[in-house]
């Protein structure tokens, strides 16, 4: 069989490392959306289509389920002494702290200087354009993403 043919493209789909991060990534989006929708439920279902697919932050954390269920699923797969494993974990490791660090202290930023902005309008006419403010996670979010991206790479690995 020659690379690229629809056999290779059936078993990369139904690889256990595969569908564990496509899954924990889902999953947590989908978490996400209802938790968000219970959360405001005057809102429709543009809003719940738009938390699935694009909002950050909040809880689970979609970055850590990925991350997690990829390092777990290819340390399952192909032993902690892959360098494919050692890869997977320092880069989970990396977009996990941004999740937790950079990220939710640029979002706390833009937050602050958004306020002061609006206050400065406010009382003084300057005008004013809000900053964008990136949604970093919190410790709990983080820690509910890690658990479920674990656990879904634990139960594709066992397929």
């Amino acid at each position: 069989m020659q690379p690229g043919t629809t056999a290779d493209l059936y078993r990369f789909l139904l690889s256990p490392v595969f569908l564990s991060a496509s899954f924990s990534w889902l999953i947590a989006q989908l978490l996400k959306a209802v938790i968000e929708a219970l959360r405001n439920r005057g809102r429709g279902s543009r809003d719940f289509a738009e938390t699935l697919l694009w909002k950050t932050g909040g809880m689970p954390s979609s970055h850590s389920s990925l991350v997690t269920a990829l390092a777990t699923s290819i340390g399952f797969r192909y032993g902690a002494n892959n360098p494919m494993f050692i890869l997977s974990l320092f880069y989970g490791i990396l977009i996990i702290r941004d999740a937790l660090g950079v990220r939710r202290a640029a979002g706390l930023q833009a937050q602050a200087l958004n306020r002061l902005g609006i206050e400065l309008q406010r009382q003084h006419g300057i005008d004013f354009e809000p900053v964008k403010e990136v949604h970093g996670h919190t410790t709990s979010e983080v820690s509910v993403g890690v658990l479920l991206g674990f656990f879904i790479a634990v139960a594709f690995s066992m397929l």
